[in-house]
């Protein structure tokens, strides 16, 4: 398969400009399989391709990476059709097919059970993610598929720790590699160093036929929207400062938090003096009052 290529621009200073583009989302998505070894030689990689910018991206730039990589493994994208009214089924295979990329459409109505069973108004992103997660990794395991790939990138990361800090009182995020809940599958997130802004630009110049969501992406009331667009404000008032964030997910101190499943900050104490004394020192106070309450 060929990788999309810009347009050619009869003006240097764009023609460069798209150049160190493409550069960067490759070294950016290069870096991120490195530093968490998302791939492996022999993999079966399952791309999981919406038709929205994020996971054209992701597959275009994944296949680059491929011919170049010094390991060899597969490819194939898969998209879920959930049958939303209106939706375009000829869109993605008739791209695909002209881009020469396998790729398998999984056809199941889910779309239905979210419109009948989250009430008028409600956010429905939930019961969404969890029916599309379980067709899709149901097809890998089925297929023999290793790894699966999801378009999420720097800016989901940071917004999802957000809506978590916000929302969850939990400090987490979208890890770039993870083992599903039930340990049959391996998730990776290539785009994780990628700004939304890059991809923006890329599938622009790219001119994919971009699918809109007409079912939780129509949500305006959403806590995702409100976070990102928290997050938007701060990028034009204090350039960088996303970043900053991101850095600082993969530079955590537990020590320095409050959470002492995390951290062991009872044991501290061993080795010093009078550190064997605190022990349960609620539970001492509790028997010193109900003695006294005896006695009364």
């Amino acid at each position: 398969m060929t990788p999309v290529t810009p347009p050619i621009d009869r003006d240097p200073r764009q023609r460069l400009e798209r150049n160190k583009l493409v550069k960067r989302l490759r070294r950016q998505m290069g870096q991120a399989i490195m530093d968490y070894q998302m791939i492996r030689d022999g993999d079966r990689v399952m791309v999981c391709l919406s038709g929205g910018k994020d996971s054209y991206t992701m597959l275009d730039v994944l296949l680059m990476l491929r011919d170049a990589a010094p390991v060899k493994f597969e490819v194939i994208a898969v998209n879920l059709d959930q049958k939303q009214p209106g939706f375009p089924e000829h869109v993605l295979p008739e791209y695909l097919e002209a881009r020469g990329v396998p790729f398998h459409i999984i056809e199941q109505d889910t779309y239905s059970v979210v419109k009948r069973v989250v009430p008028e108004g409600k956010t429905m992103c939930g019961l969404c993610s969890r029916l599309r997660r379980g067709a899709l990794y149901s097809w890998a395991e089925a297929n023999g598929y290793s790894k699966i790939a999801l378009g999420h990138h720097r800016d989901d990361i940071v917004a999802t720790f957000f809506l978590n800090l916000f929302f969850n009182a939990k400090l987490a995020a979208m890890p770039p590699k993870l083992k599903s809940d039930n340990g049959k599958h391996i998730v990776i997130r290539p785009l994780a160093y990628v700004r939304e802004a890059d991809i923006i630009e890329y599938a622009r110049i790219a001119q994919y036929p971009i699918i809109p969501c007409t079912l939780c992406g129509s949500q305006d009331q959403l806590q995702r929207v409100q976070v990102r667009k928290l997050m938007s404000d701060w990028e034009k008032t204090h350039p960088g400062r996303i970043e900053h964030i991101f850095a600082a997910l993969q530079n955590v101190a537990p020590s320095q938090l409050a959470d002492a499943k995390t951290f062991d900050f009872a044991g501290l104490d061993v080795g010093f003096d009078g550190g064997a004394a605190l022990g349960n020192w609620l539970k001492s106070d509790s028997s010193t009052a109900t003695e006294a309450d005896d006695a009364a």
